[in-house]
């Protein structure tokens, strides 16, 4: 604001034009204050360029309309951004990997590793100069915070870890929402002609297993292998009915029944060692027991893609795996 000026000063004839022009530069500011404030209104409608997303946790955010720096810290995330045509400039290393998943490499032997499977690298996470960050299941609240001072951040899995809605959800932050539809049509067309030629195998019971050096685990509901055999009308056999308490359920050599079924297919984490171990669980008696082994129903296959958090591609892994043993 201008100093003020008594009418009575000798100076008036001069004080009026530098109060006119402050008056002026004011104007002036408060004219592109106002245009600011018109653009924001106009972001915040989602025309130009931000756009307001709900996440999975119910939280709004605003996020820009056409990300350009995107941080996948989870393997869905990740799997959902490269199936949907953006590369993200950040990445979480897989389960006992140093970078992305085994079935991602080749698509993401470029984007840096900015975080692990126990949580993002912070300082690594600032260096990518990410737009968005895609929080997959993160619940850390301190490190959310953390995150949401850097760039709008969007956790993109819910409780029930389903993948086509973390898909969706990811699609719409990432200004994808179509690109996504037409991923889960396609998807949805495959699984369908998968299901009609299984012929007299549709409707079989399926097993999934995973073996480690800590042993044999079984796959049991709310994971995403789980809801691709749903996907596909196969039945589960025993405990494979129920939700397990974790990601997958530990059985001794004694309950090596509960993997049987008419299929099994079993798979390891990692390429060398466990699968080094399959070999030894072959050789089990309780193993070779089995109705799937004894019918060579029994398939080896990669546990990274099956029995892990999986995603969109890994979906559509999964059916070619399907239809390569099934189908005749």
């Amino acid at each position: 604001m201008a100093p003020y000026s008594s009418p009575s000063s000798r100076g008036s004839g001069i004080a009026r034009p530098v109060v006119s022009a402050a008056m002026l530069t004011l104007c002036a500011l408060t004219l592109s204050a106002c245009g600011s404030e018109d653009k924001a209104d106009a972001a915040d409608a989602g025309t130009a360029v931000t756009t307001r997303v709900t996440d999975a946790t119910g939280t709004k955010v605003k996020v820009p309309a056409t990300p350009e720096r995107v941080v996948a810290l989870s393997e869905m995330d990740l799997d959902a951004s490269l199936a949907l045509g953006v590369e993200p400039v950040g990445l979480t290393a897989g389960r006992g990997r140093k970078g992305a998943p085994q079935y991602l490499a080749d698509q993401a032997k470029s984007i840096p590793v900015v975080g692990a499977v126990t949580g993002p690298d912070i300082e690594k996470v600032v260096q990518a100069e990410p737009d968005v960050i895609l929080a997959g299941q993160l619940a850390d609240e301190q490190v959310l915070a953390q995150l949401r001072k850097i760039a709008p951040t969007v956790a993109t899995i819910d409780d029930t870890k389903d993948w086509k809605k973390a898909l969706q959800l990811t699609g719409t932050t990432l200004g994808k929402a179509d690109e996504a539809e037409k991923f889960l049509a396609d998807y949805g067309t495959r699984a369908a002609a998968l299901r009609s030629d299984l012929g007299d195998q549709a409707g079989a019971s399926v097993s999934v297993a995973r073996y480690s050096a800590k042993g044999t685990a079984v796959m049991q509901q709310g994971v995403f292998i789980s809801d691709v055999l749903k996907d596909l009308g196969f039945e589960r056999p025993g405990i494979q009915n129920d939700k397990g308490e974790g990601h997958s359920t530990p059985l001794s050599d004694e309950n090596l029944q509960e993997i049987d079924g008419d299929w099994l297919f079993i798979g390891s984490l990692d390429a060398g060692t466990d699968a080094d171990l399959l070999g030894e669980l072959a050789r089990k008696p309780a193993y070779q027991q089995l109705g799937a082994v004894r019918q060579k129903h029994a398939t080896v296959v990669d546990g990274r893609r099956w029995t892990s958090l999986g995603g969109a591609q890994a979906a559509v892994s999964v059916l070619d795996d399907i239809r390569k043993a099934m189908v005749k």
